[in-house]
């Protein structure tokens, strides 16, 4: 049972995240063009956006500017190879945004994709897999072993006591040794939550050790302090299920001169 919320935890906040790609269909021109936008890419690398759309006759251009900023459009007209048609956007600094969306068009008549909002991504640094993997899984077993601890509590004569010890180094290893490494390399800053920053998982993070380490705290001497690990454990899982990335880091343009392609 642990696993399985621990999965299911995973997987939706993968999927509601702003890291997670845009995807979607729409029919133009007598076919059904799909498309798949990142919303996340390596720094250093420009975003190379493909788009599968068979009619020869349908044209089109992608337009980005820098995010959050008042600047002006910036257009690249879309270029055919075979099927597809396909423009870069310019890779940004780590932890820089691009606001971006395309414009198809054909005798007259365009959509616009996504049609509702531009879509946001944003540049990453390499993180070396040494460190990006053993926080991964540190940071799952933290979730695991607490989703155990919370169900043990739940047992009149439970005993989580030891359940909570494996948790709190987990989630202290993963989320306060190895996840400030990889902020450094992807975004440049070890730390931007409280009282630093608004990063929201950074801050979320250091809410869960509190309620872990209070659980700790009350189960001094053995003691199963129940209701604390319970509601540590529910603290967690409410924090883990928070989409990742959201209000992460995000470079200040007004403090990088501004260079071309934007205008």
């Amino acid at each position: 049972m642990a696993f399985l919320i621990t999965i299911l935890a995973a997987v939706f906040q993968r999927m509601t995240g702003p890291t997670y790609p845009i995807r979607g269909e729409v029919e133009f021109a007598g076919s059904l063009i799909q498309y798949k936008f990142l919303r996340s890419h390596e720094t250093g690398k420009n975003y190379l956006l493909s788009l599968t759309v068979e009619n020869p006759e349908v044209k089109g251009k992608l337009l980005y500017k820098r995010h959050p900023t008042s600047d002006c459009w910036s257009s690249i007209p879309l270029k055919r190879k075979g099927e597809s048609l396909t423009a870069s956007l310019p890779s940004q600094p780590p932890a820089g945004k691009l606001d971006y969306k395309v414009i198809l068009s054909r005798n007259g008549k365009q959509i616009t994709l996504p049609p509702k909002q531009p879509v946001v991504i944003r540049f990453k640094g390499s993180v070396p897999p040494f460190l990006l993997i053993p926080h991964i899984i540190l940071m799952f077993l933290a979730i695991l072993f607490s989703n155990r601890a919370g169900l043990e509590a739940l047992h009149p004569q439970g005993n989580p006591r030891k359940l909570a010890l494996w948790t709190t180094g987990f989630l202290f290893i993963g989320g306060f040794i190895f996840g400030p490494l990889v902020q450094y390399f992807a975004f440049g800053e070890f730390w931007s939550g409280f009282p630093l920053g608004h990063d929201l998982t950074d801050t979320k993070t250091l809410v869960a050790l509190a309620a872990w380490i209070l659980a700790l705290i009350a189960g001094r001497g053995g003691k199963p302090a129940r209701k604390w690990v319970l509601g540590a454990s529910l603290i967690l899982l409410a924090t883990y299920i928070i989409p990742h990335s959201l209000l992460g880091s995000e470079l200040d343009y007004a403090e990088v001169p501004k260079k071309a392609p934007f205008p």
